[in-house]
């Protein structure tokens, strides 16, 4: 499931859709937040293009709201419902959550985005 060939894997992990060998960005890390839009042209490997047209990642916004609401119900669930918090205070985790996993929800959505367009090959994965 979380095997590399699988879109589980390029979506958590951030590599090129279609070979899976080479990060789409140009530092992992999503918390360095000036780099955290700064994706490589293309892959290395396999030469994919990642930004197909212009604005392509505009639609990642769309999968950004979805990727949001999802973080923001798991704190809610968390804070109100399992450790018995008051309301207001669930309110203050999610809103802290959003901010906090600003950076992943940003990068997730994106991966989610060019995983629904670009399908893996595995021929152009490098033999190990």
């Amino acid at each position: 499931m979380f095997n590399k060939g699988s879109k589980i894997y390029a979506i958590i992990t951030g590599v090129c859709p279609k070979c899976h060998e080479e990060s789409m960005y140009t530092n992992k890390n999503p918390y360095a937040i000036t780099q955290l839009f700064s994706m490589h042209e293309k892959c290395s490997n396999c030469n994919t293009k990642y930004k197909i047209e212009p604005s392509f990642f505009y639609g990642s916004m769309y999968v950004s709201y979805g990727v949001g609401i999802a973080f923001a119900v798991a704190a809610f669930v968390i804070s109100y419902l399992i450790l018995n918090c008051s309301l207001n205070v669930a309110i203050i985790s999610i809103v802290a959550s959003q901010i906090v996993f600003y950076p992943i929800i940003v990068r997730l959505s994106r991966n989610i985005w060019i995983n629904i367009f670009i399908k893996y090959n595995k021929s152009l994965a490098k033999k190990d």
